[in-house]
């Protein structure tokens, strides 16, 4: 069964920075696209950065020059290091393929304060 785990959200001040993994199941990051994806209380989840395979990158226009996704094949892990971070940015975050495929899981809790 194909699942996600994410890790490392927090509580931050704006300016600072956090730094996001999720552990894939094999054949999940192998196969398919995986993105990161955030939603804020009473917004549509969005998606904020993707990767492929080869470590193609693509980035929502509010993240990008902040935000930088990297991914550990070996280790089946993906990355996300967000810097400058701002209020706005306050979400649930959650990594999936790209388009989704695969239940949610729970996500990790980004809050930044101003």
């Amino acid at each position: 069964q194909a699942q996600l785990v994410e890790s490392g959200g927090g509580l931050v001040q704006a300016g600072g920075s956090l730094r996001l993994s999720c552990v894939a199941s094999t054949i999940l990051f192998k196969l398919k696209p995986i993105a990161w994806y955030r939603q804020a209380p009473g917004k549509q989840r969005e998606m904020v950065a993707r990767i492929t395979w080869d470590s193609n990158t693509n980035y929502a226009d509010s993240v990008k020059g902040r935000f930088t996704i990297s991914r550990d094949n070996a280790k089946n892990t993906m990355y996300l290091q967000m810097n400058s971070l701002k209020p706005e940015d306050t979400a649930v975050y959650s990594c999936n393929t790209f388009p989704s495929t695969v239940v949610w899981g729970q996500g990790t809790q980004v809050t930044v304060s101003s």
